[in-house]
């Protein structure tokens, strides 16, 4: 099911996200996060952008959070949403299940504009976007430099009709 992520989930978060961390270059990040660090960054979000989980019996298994796009005023309306599964239950539907949730709460709050960033390659990831309607609208290439690779990020967004 899915559900509003409290802090509670956070260290079943942070487990989720290390290893993406650890193994892939999904994230940026090189340091695995403690579940106080997972806390912290989900208070930063929770009051004012949806942050949501998937949960099966009582298990965090996948989440999705929108955050926003940049700091100055005039992007007030626009997002950058971010998911990660459990890495054993990806292709199930349960991603297709976050997005959809997510992009219900942002189109009640009146979020103009959704952007994912996504390292390359990762199919399941594009698929996934390109499936709810997103157009790719940039590629920067080797801007980062993970697990010995240089590795592009692309962007897609999509405008939420009024």
């Amino acid at each position: 099911m899915v559900r509003e992520g409290t802090v509670e989930d956070a260290a079943q978060i942070a487990a989720i996200y290390n290893y993406y961390i650890q193994n892939t270059v999904a994230s940026f990040e090189e340091e695995d996060v403690t579940a106080a660090d997972m806390a912290q960054r989900m208070r930063t979000i929770i009051d004012t952008y949806p942050w949501l989980v998937y949960e099966v019996g009582g298990e965090v298994i996948g989440y999705v959070y929108a955050s926003p796009w940049k700091a100055r005023s005039a992007y007030k309306h626009s997002v950058e949403c971010s998911m990660y599964l459990d890495q054993t239950q990806v292709r199930k539907g349960i991603g297709t299940a976050l997005y959809l949730a997510i992009m219900e709460r942002l189109k009640e709050m009146k979020v103009h504009c959704i952007i994912g960033g996504v390292a390359l390659p990762n199919d399941a990831s594009v698929g996934l976007l390109e499936k709810f309607g997103f157009e790719k609208v940039a590629h920067f290439k080797e801007v980062g430099m993970k697990l010995g690779k240089w590795v592009d990020v692309a962007y897609w967004q999509q405008i939420i009709p009024e």
